[in-house]
């Protein structure tokens, strides 16, 4: 029986995702690019917190969706999340994340996931899903 794709809502502490639905494969290493919305963290806490929280919960969110402990953020998504402010986040952020092999010896995890910022299409966000990359180009 196929499964059908579907819309699906979670929430996440205090971050809301909205995104289709996708099958988690352990063993291939791919990149997955999302949307993630950030209005539910502005009315949730106060306004000279709203950035370092809007990071924790992109790095806690990526955790959960890549399977692993170890999340690195970009320098652009960093400068990007604080570009107006410590108190005006932006609403929605698409991002990409990777994961990837730890290249040193003595490191804890094997895997990491990197979080970069994507650039948004002119015509805006709605409609976008999920995409799963096989290979990076």
């Amino acid at each position: 029986m196929v499964e059908k794709t579907k819309v699906r809502k979670e929430e996440v502490g205090t971050l809301r995702i909205i995104s289709n639905h996708y099958t988690f494969i352990e063993q291939l290493l791919y990149l997955r690019i999302r949307i993630v919305l950030l209005l539910v963290l502005q009315c949730s806490s106060t306004f000279k917190k709203k950035a370092p929280k809007a990071i924790k919960e992109i790095r806690k969110f990526a955790e959960k969706a890549m399977g692993t402990k170890d999340v690195r953020v970009d320098v652009k998504l960093n400068k990007h999340i604080w570009s107006r402010g410590i108190r005006s986040v932006p609403r929605r952020i698409r991002v990409r994340i990777a994961r990837k092999r730890n290249e040193d010896e003595d490191a804890k995890e094997e895997l990491y996931s990197l979080v970069t910022v994507t650039e948004i299409p002119p015509e805006g966000l709605k409609g976008l899903g999920t995409k799963i990359i096989e290979d990076d180009d």
